[in-house]
């Protein structure tokens, strides 16, 4: 399995990097004033236990369970995901800058699969991005924001003010798009992670009940 992982690591990374040369930008966007020096994604800013259905797809395999996500601290969120049994598969504790492998199951104990779930729950749990400049479209407030290599494009629906979209990009080429599905500012309900050069996804779906 391990072979074939990493096969399929590198040759889809040759592949989408030799096709991938368009250019993120938001679409039918206008620049517009701005007054904020930061938005924020506060979907994991409670100390309330949020529980998902998990299902994961790592080129040709499937991982599925529940993933249970609480924020222990003000910087740190301990991130458990089970299988629908209940048997524990990963437990770690992660922060911007810090991540610490409490356990892990020997089938998901590869470099290369922790070095995702650690990139990727980094970048689902942060939370605030200073803002670079706004736009607006007909549907939503628009952020162009920028944290060390990476460029954050940030989308918020004008009706609700939630934050429904957030595409990641290097180099102005899209890496990871992370989508919400969302009725209340403190929880989304469904998540999709998407990333562009490789074939990894993640879908959370709700379980828990929020006020």
């Amino acid at each position: 399995m391990r072979r074939f992982l990493l096969q399929s690591f590198l040759y889809s990374g040759l592949f989408f990097l030799l096709i991938s040369c368009k250019t993120y930008q938001f679409e039918n966007a206008r620049p517009v004033s701005n007054s904020k020096d930061f938005v924020e994604n506060l979907y994991f800013s409670s100390h309330e236990d949020y529980v998902y259905k998990c299902q994961m797809d790592i080129y040709k395999n499937h991982v599925s369970g529940i993933l249970i996500i609480k924020k222990i601290n003000e910087t740190t969120h301990r991130v458990v995901l089970t299988s629908d049994f209940g048997n524990k598969m990963i437990d770690f504790e992660i922060s911007e800058n810090s991540f610490k492998l409490n356990y892990v199951l020997a089938d998901l104990d590869k470099k290369m699969v922790i070095n995702f779930l650690k990139n990727d729950f980094q970048e689902l749990l942060r939370q605030k991005y200073p803002v670079v400049q706004a736009f607006d479209n007909d549907l939503s407030t628009l952020y162009d924001s920028k944290i060390g290599k990476n460029n954050y494009y940030l989308s918020f629906n004008k009706e609700t003010s939630l934050l429904t979209q957030i595409v990641l990009t290097r180099n102005k080429k899209e890496k990871i798009n992370f989508n919400f599905e969302v009725k209340k500012p403190t929880f989304a309900e469904i998540i999709y992670l998407e990333h562009k050069d490789f074939r990894i996804n993640i879908k959370l779906f709700q379980i828990t009940e929020t006020e």
